[in-house]
């Protein structure tokens, strides 16, 4: 961890307890280079979906702003870095939240090794909100990797694809690449790549994805701010035949993605 603060100064030991020791918050991930950073604006809006949703918080523009000039302070001079940008409960009842922003070093550029996932039965709550109720969530995958597994891919009560427990999920059924609709999160990356693939013409769509047709795929990936393209290998036993086509189609389209000036 490079630096740590909140609400623009280092937390006094007081207020790290009452974050640490209060489970509720939502946030953002972001991979800064050069002091610049892709979505911005999405990143921006789904704080302010969250600050509504779990505080009655509106953000407008001058907060913004402020939120803006918080994540450049805690950076400082260093230009590459992993920020997480953390709304939590402010010091009184009817305060506005307090903003915790983390810079820590950069994800790696390439990605890790392809993925062995177990699909489980899990639905995060308030699943469309990047939020800080992570225990259902790290159970599973705790329960995953003593199966033998490296992560775990969620399927809702009704048997659909959801997403995985840091990630959102793409398959390759042979001529598109196919997006879970479900209850989840839009994550940042994913909603990118949505719109590069538009702009370069890859075939792409969303729909509803039962677990009985995880067969029918040729190839799967999990997507993050982390990596835009990592390999699943296989889903429970099924093995994937990765021929490396998702992953470069997806790779070219992310190439695409502008970067924003913070």
């Amino acid at each position: 961890m490079l630096n740590v603060e909140l609400n623009g100064q280092a937390p006094d030991l007081a207020r790290l307890h009452r974050i640490a020791t209060l489970n509720y918050g939502h946030y953002t991930s972001l991979q800064v280079r050069d002091h610049r950073v892709r979505g911005l604006a999405l990143h921006l809006a789904r704080l302010a979906d969250g600050a509504e949703e779990l505080f009655g918080h509106r953000i407008g523009v001058d907060e913004e702003h402020r939120l803006l000039g918080l994540i450049r302070h805690a950076l400082g001079d260093v230009r590459d870095a992993s920020v997480r940008v953390t709304f939590v409960p402010g010091s009184g009842e009817q305060a506005p939240p307090d903003v915790l922003v983390s810079v820590s070093d950069p994800a790696p550029e390439e990605p890790g090794p392809p993925l062995r996932v177990q699909t489980v039965r899990y639905e995060r709550e308030l699943p469309e909100h990047k939020h800080q109720a992570t225990m259902g969530l790290n159970y599973r995958v705790r329960e995953a990797r003593l199966a033998g597994f490296d992560d775990a891919l969620f399927l809702g009560h009704d048997g659909r694809v959801r997403e995985g427990t840091s990630w959102n999920v793409a398959f390759w059924d042979g001529a598109r690449v196919v997006w879970p609709a479900a209850p989840m999160l839009k994550g940042v990356t994913m909603v990118l790549l949505q719109i590069a693939m538009s702009m370069t013409g890859t075939p792409w769509q969303v729909r509803p994805v039962d677990a009985e047709e995880l067969s029918g795929f040729a190839a799967a990936l999990a997507v993050n701010s982390h990596c835009p393209a990592r390999p699943i290998a296989s889903i429970d036993e099924l093995p994937l035949k990765e021929d490396g086509l998702l992953a470069e189609t997806v790779r070219a389209a992310w190439a695409t993605v502008p970067w924003d000036e913070l």
